[in-house]
């Protein structure tokens, strides 16, 4: 979050970015992070984190839509690694979830393989449903995220490792036009043992 920070006032650090960090990391990595984000070009989780090579595992999917090969490589650090951290990341104006949300509500499938964006994404239609609100598809962002990170959070591999204080499965939420990240859920009591970078 301190890199987030700087990375809206624009006072980057740029850490981890040369060749002695290349070389560093060269043989073995030991990321502090995971994150699950969206694959809009807006939203780079390094660059929004200030962060550098080696510093995260970075997963990216259409609405942080998840399936069986995702949810592996979301496990792969903290499961391998010891990673202590894993952050959902969904985004204002996703253009994912409104295109999952025009199609589940207008019940027009989406072309090729993106319907099992829109399948992924239906709980969160679903829920966003239920609770209303004045922009339903900024709902339905939000609501996948804090699902996606509860489902993470509660698997069988990594419950264990969340109920021993090992690791924190936070949801978030990236702001297009300020560049700030609110945190949403999960948010760690145990801050003070991840490291800080």
């Amino acid at each position: 979050m301190e890199g987030n920070e700087r990375w809206v006032s624009g006072d980057l650090q740029h850490p981890d970015r040369d060749p002695n960090r290349r070389q560093l990391v060269a043989q073995e990595q030991e990321p502090f992070g995971a994150i699950l984000s969206c694959i809009d070009s807006r939203v780079p989780p390094e660059l929004l984190f200030d962060t550098g090579l080696g510093d995260l595992y970075v997963m990216r999917t259409g609405g942080e839509a998840v399936g069986p090969v995702v949810t592996g490589s979301v496990e792969y650090g903290p499961m391998t690694s010891g990673t202590p951290l894993i952050v959902v990341l969904g985004h204002q104006r996703c253009g994912a979830v409104k295109a999952a949300y025009k199609s589940i509500r207008d019940g027009k499938p989406l072309p090729g393989n993106l319907q099992a964006i829109v399948k992924a994404l239906q709980p969160a239609y679903e829920q966003a449903a239920r609770e209303g609100g004045a922009d339903p598809v900024e709902n339905m962002a939000r609501a996948q995220v804090t699902l996606t990170a509860a489902d993470l959070r509660s698997n069988n591999d990594l419950a264990p490792l969340v109920g021993k204080g090992a690791l924190a499965v936070v949801g978030a939420y990236y702001s297009l036009d300020t560049g700030k990240v609110e945190v949403l859920a999960g948010a760690p009591s145990f801050a003070d043992s991840i490291p800080q970078k």
